[in-house]
């Protein structure tokens, strides 16, 4: 596939300063990751992806990009931006890694490109879906790469005041939200004020 090709050219140097690095019996000069900004052969692949699942409109708008400011996140999917940032980090770990992760995260934009206007879970039936439409069928939501974990406390929990399920968050939610589960099993999918989440600080109710 073209996609391999292009990525394969894209990691080579990569592989050749890993095997030099191997090879060195004095102390391993400094891992060289790229910096942040625009990546225009994974953006490429990525658009090859969009166009082979028929989404042309996302294959012409989707962007990749390095972000170095990425700690214990592997990758990030912006939807309404059309964008994918990675951490530079993923060079570190097996060569195939870095296009693992850009499947992970191309799958959440098909996601949200194939729910239209409706709300859907972020790792959801919708994005595994897309996981399995693009060569990755059971993909786990969370990462085990040995990046740095995260310390940021949550702060808030929204609770489903009709099942009781909660969802606990580190910032507070800029728009209204439902219970995903209640409003499909009770209502099509569609949102309803009746199971709205209602918000509460942690180590309240419960």
């Amino acid at each position: 596939m073209i996609i391999h090709q292009q990525l394969e050219l894209l990691f080579e140097p990569f592989r050749e300063l890993v095997s030099r690095e191997r090879s060195h019996r004095g102390p391993a000069p400094p891992l060289q990751l790229p910096g942040s900004g625009f990546d225009c052969e994974l953006s490429d692949a990525c658009a090859q992806m969009a166009r082979k699942l028929g989404l042309p409109r996302l294959g012409r708008r989707v962007e990749v990009h390095w972000n170095r400011r990425l700690r214990s996140s592997a990758g990030l999917a912006d939807y309404a931006a059309g964008r994918i940032e990675l951490n530079p980090r993923l060079l570190e770990f097996a060569p195939e890694e870095p296009m693992h992760t850009l499947r992970h995260e191309m799958a959440h934009l098909v996601a949200h490109v194939r729910a239209g206007r409706r709300r859907i879970q972020t790792h959801g039936p919708e994005w595994r879906q897309a996981c399995a439409d693009l060569g990755i069928p059971g993909e786990s939501a969370c990462h085990t790469l040995p990046l740095p974990r995260s310390r940021m406390r949550k702060k808030y929990r929204y609770t489903c005041p009709a099942c009781g399920s909660a969802l606990e968050r580190v910032r507070r939610m800029r728009y209204v939200a439902a219970c995903y589960d209640c409003c499909r099993k009770h209502n099509r999918g569609r949102f309803s004020t009746r199971y709205r989440l209602v918000e509460g600080a942690m180590g309240e109710g419960g």
